[in-house]
């Protein structure tokens, strides 16, 4: 990154970097311009709330009836006539999530709506078990700790590890770690480490799966960004805060207030056909009720809904960019499962816990422990709120099979489940997340396009900033206000992250000499 840090950094580690914005007017002129943002969930919403609040008038179309995208909830009844909310899964709101959290402070300044988890425990089915709550938050302590603390590392599996082919895990920087590992997969990489097959799985695959991907699929570069963020290069820690109702309650429909009092027009249940240029400027955007003029448009959707919104608009962008839209890659299908128990789990078991050797399963929660609505719900029937996460199941999977194989970890997980009865289940089969592949990156799109009036949002983008998930989301959506701003002359918003570089400089020295792809180096044999 360039530049100097703009302000004080907003969470607890004091290293957290800003990328200043250009100088500029605080508002748009009298005459604002007016803008489409395509897709409500958190990469749109973040584009859109900082174009309102810049004075820019914001038409956002969003194809389902509720905001959140990927993080969206809506309504089901329970067939005991109890009215419920369904989502697409659990989401953890990291600590260093800093433009997430940026964009929920807007409608909600002390962040009121989260509520902080006491754990995140990692369990094999094996019998061994980490924890992150006992863990210091400063690197390397965490490191240190971790290893110290866990059963997974023991004395003569840390003698059998290459400590040099995971020294570029000490060095991470966004703008390079492409570069050395994008043409390797996370598997290859933890291979030539020799990680303790128990850490291996606990401590890298379990958080590897967390971008719905089998780890011999992604890219090693995006594993070890993904280490970096959460681990090595942050001293947020480990822990985070999961929204104390459910997603439209806590989340956006107060998020939605906020864009409606600047004017935003929200347009819920309008798929967008296709984006046009305009016969004297602009674009013409076009739903099933006609077509509107804007100045300028913020592309926001997933990697399906971008491809066809593309492929119906064939004079948006240049035929490069449009290959790069074409060769963007979902992620494999991943399966929720909710459950509404009529028996409640053991007090001692963890609000949420990842799990690895379970069949399917990679994570538990218990939402009747923080969620209110199922916590009232639990409160009420003497009963419990679960949910089942599977991620990366392979695409010709019987999802009959896999609903019943969650079920039954379940209570491998938990036995006392085997003596309550599932009043309720909701199952939801997605497979729309990006596929971050190995060989990837370098056909990634950009925030900018060839036609400066139109940019991208999303977790799919390419931002050259250590951000993941739905960080990632809101840092671009963010980026992609600013670079329309920048056009008019407005002042942006400040973007933070995570230091962009490893926070030793001996640790970085050793990294130095040992980057992927030196002759000799491990990944440079054998490993492609």
């Amino acid at each position: 990154m360039t530049g100097r840090a703009v302000g004080r950094p907003p969470g607890r580690d004091r290293r957290a970097q800003a990328v200043p914005v250009r100088p500029g007017t605080d508002r748009v002129p009298a005459e604002p311009p007016v803008t489409a943002v395509i897709g409500g969930g958190i990469a749109g919403l973040a584009a859109a709330t900082v174009l309102a609040e810049r004075g820019v008038r914001v038409v956002l179309y969003e194809r389902e009836h509720v905001l959140g995208g990927r993080v969206a909830g809506w309504p089901i009844t329970l067939p005991d006539g109890t009215r419920a909310t369904m989502s697409r899964g659990f989401h953890a709101f990291f600590r260093q999530y800093y433009n997430l959290r940026a964009l929920l402070r807007r409608a909600d300044p002390a962040l009121d709506m989260l509520t902080g988890l006491p754990d995140y425990p990692l369990r094999h089915s094996s019998g061994l078990c980490d924890s992150f709550r006992r863990v210091p938050r400063t690197p390397p302590w965490n490191a240190l700790g971790f290893a110290a603390l866990s059963p997974t590392f023991r004395l003569r599996d840390l003698l059998s590890m290459r400590p040099g082919a995971a020294l570029p895990l000490l060095d991470v920087r966004a703008h390079r770690i492409h570069e050395d590992l994008d043409h390797v997969s996370a598997d290859a990489f933890l291979d030539a480490v020799r990680f303790p097959p128990a850490a291996r799985h606990l401590a890298f695959q379990v958080f590897s799966r967390s971008f719905f991907a089998d780890p011999r699929q992604l890219s090693a570069a995006e594993m070890a960004l993904m280490f970096h963020i959460y681990f090595l290069g942050s001293s947020e820690g480990l822990l985070f805060d999961v929204p104390r109702e459910p997603f439209p309650t806590a989340l956006w429909e107060p998020l939605g207030g906020h864009l409606a009092r600047y004017g935003t027009e929200l347009r819920t249940a309008t798929p967008v056909e296709a984006v046009r240029p305009g016969p004297d400027g602009g674009h013409l955007v076009a739903d099933a009720t006609g077509t509107r003029l804007f100045d300028a448009v913020v592309l926001a959707m997933d990697t399906g809904g971008l491809q066809a919104v593309v492929s119906r608009s064939p004079r948006l962008g240049d035929s490069t960019w449009r290959d790069r839209v074409a060769r963007l890659r979902t992620a494999a299908p991943f399966l929720v499962s909710r459950l509404w128990l009529d028996g409640p789990l053991d007090l001692t078991r963890p609000h949420f816990m990842g799990t690895s050797g379970y069949g399917a399963l990679d994570n538990v929660s218990v939402l009747s422990r923080w969620e209110g609505e199922a916590t009232r719900w639990a409160a009420r029937t003497g009963g419990s709120v679960v949910e089942l996460h599977a991620y990366a199941a392979p695409p010709a999977t019987d999802r009959d099979t896999v609903e019943r194989d969650l079920v039954e970890q379940l209570h491998r997980v938990y036995p006392e489940t085997y003596r309550s009865r599932v009043v309720a289940a909701r199952h939801e089969w997605r497979a729309d997340c990006p596929l971050f592949a190995v060989g990837g990156y370098a056909h990634r799109l950009t925030v900018r396009t060839p036609d400066p009036a139109v940019v991208v949002a999303g977790d799919l983008v390419r931002t050259d900033l250590p951000v993941a998930l739905m960080e990632r989301a809101a840092t671009s959506g963010f980026l992609a206000a600013n670079a329309l701003l920048e056009r008019w002359g407005v002042r942006g918003e400040v973007v933070w992250t995570v230091p962009d570089r490893g926070r030793s400089a001996l640790l970085r020295a050793l990294a130095a000499r040992h980057r992927p792809g030196r002759p000799g180096t491990p990944l440079h044999h054998g490993h492609q």
